[in-house]
């Protein structure tokens, strides 16, 4: 062979053999997507690196998003349940997807307290104006009531009710202010100017002397604008005769007819107050109870029967926590209470009084909660109504015929046709006869 060409042949077999060595020295290099990462998690399992199925929805990003936003949460004490407000997920769904904004900063104190709100205010506005739009064709309802904030300021709240939707107009703070008739009067008369005399057709509050006299004084001034007592006041002082009846001279035939129904709710009261003014008793009644004592402001509409339907929902609970050795081996200094309650609650007599109560004034209650919603023309039948139910059930419940007379019915439907003679007006008469029924 020619020495050249053997001399060529060598030298391409050693560039051959060393980069087989060469190769074999450096470690294979895959693709990223299958690499593995010497990353150890607290458990000491290797973990693969992102996919493309998590690359493509960032998985990372969104958790990391996900701890900052519940970071937000957890630092400012926010409640839990403003995330399932839709206001709070479309901000952050819009933000996320709509642009790219890198360099964004969400809006600074002051700016959510100024332009920002007076914004909201302008969008509010364009929303109801279409309710402000069928006043002037179906009229309205002016309804006022007064209520204390958080902080202890009383408010007089204002609103507009008609077909279309209801829509709160102002509230008032009548802090260091004398709350009398001419005071009513004026904010009763900046709030029907402000809707147009024209578009009211009555104003509504509840049944306290300042109120009605506020009311005259409106409807002297404007000829067109009924003053109506609250339907729903007035059936719960009717509520309040019948079941917190008070032993005077002007009431003593109401107190002795209803004075029964009064010790009824005042042992629910003791019960619920003995049970949970100690840890060591209230634990007893949890362990018995999934549902809880309801703390029922005295004046909250029929503040009684809504008590007496919660006991009667917890009965089973309460019976099987006094018979219990839970509640035999309580040792405190109030044992007499102890053993008065466990007597109570086992005493069917006394649970029978709790269901009569709350049966015959069922259809009291059930007008209260329709008379929130219902129409000016329903009122004058439903209360016609509600009477003729209430007698119905007590005359069943004393087993007597139609016919005879009943003392206990006699006095119930005394205490309701006087509440309705001073709630009645001409206008509740007018819609009823309006109504084409």
């Amino acid at each position: 062979m020619n020495p050249t060409k053997l001399a060529e042949l060598k030298r391409l077999d050693n560039e051959a053999t060393l980069k087989i060595e060469n190769s074999k020295k450096k470690k294979v290099s895959l693709p990223p997507v299958f690499e593995e990462r010497k990353q150890t998690s607290s458990g000491g399992v290797h973990q693969k690196l992102k996919g493309p199925l998590e690359a493509s929805f960032k998985i990372q990003a969104r958790n990391a998003i996900d701890c900052e936003i519940a970071r937000m949460f957890y630092s400012s004490g926010l409640p839990f349940h403003l995330a399932r407000s839709p206001y709070y997920r479309s901000a952050f769904s819009y933000t996320a997807n709509t642009y790219s904004l890198s360099g964004y900063v969400p809006p600074s104190y002051n700016k959510l307290r100024g332009p920002l709100l007076e914004k909201e205010r302008a969008h509010v506005e364009n929303l109801l104006q279409p309710i402000k739009n069928s006043w002037k064709q179906k009229g309205v309802t002016i309804v006022s009531n007064g209520w204390s904030n958080p902080q202890r300021r009383p408010l007089i709240n204002f609103m507009a009710i008609n077909e279309s939707e209801p829509m709160f107009l102002k509230a008032i703070d009548g802090s260091g202010e004398t709350k009398d008739k001419d005071f009513i009067a004026k904010h009763m008369r900046d709030v029907i100017m402000e809707v147009g005399p024209k578009n009211v057709v009555q104003i509504i509050t509840d049944n306290a002397a300042v109120c009605k006299v506020a009311g005259m004084i409106i409807e002297s001034e404007f000829s067109s604008i009924y003053w109506t007592h609250c339907v729903v006041h007035t059936l719960n002082l009717a509520l309040k005769n019948i079941c917190a009846a008070k032993n005077t001279k002007r009431n003593s035939d109401l107190y002795e007819e209803f004075y029964w129904i009064s010790q009824i709710a005042d042992d629910a009261t003791f019960i619920k107050n003995f049970i949970m003014g100690h840890s060591m008793r209230l634990s007893m009644f949890n362990n018995f109870n999934s549902l809880k004592f309801l703390s029922v402001a005295p004046t909250r509409f029929a503040s009684t029967i809504i008590m007496l339907k919660r006991f009667k929902s917890l009965k089973r609970g309460l019976q099987e926590m006094v018979i219990s050795n839970e509640w035999s081996d309580y040792k405190e200094d109030n044992v007499d209470n102890a053993r008065t309650i466990k007597e109570t609650l086992l005493n069917d007599n006394w649970w029978m009084k709790v269901d009569y109560i709350i049966a015959f004034t069922a259809p009291i209650y059930g007008v209260i909660r329709k008379t929130d919603m219902a129409t000016l023309h329903l009122v004058y039948e439903m209360w016609d109504s509600m009477i003729e139910d209430v007698r119905k059930t007590i005359y069943q419940h004393e087993g007597k015929a139609q016919v005879e007379h009943s003392s206990f019915f006699e006095t119930v439907n005394s205490v309701l046709i006087d509440r309705w003679t001073k709630n009645s007006t001409s206008l509740h008469c007018l819609a009823h006869s309006l109504n084409p029924r």
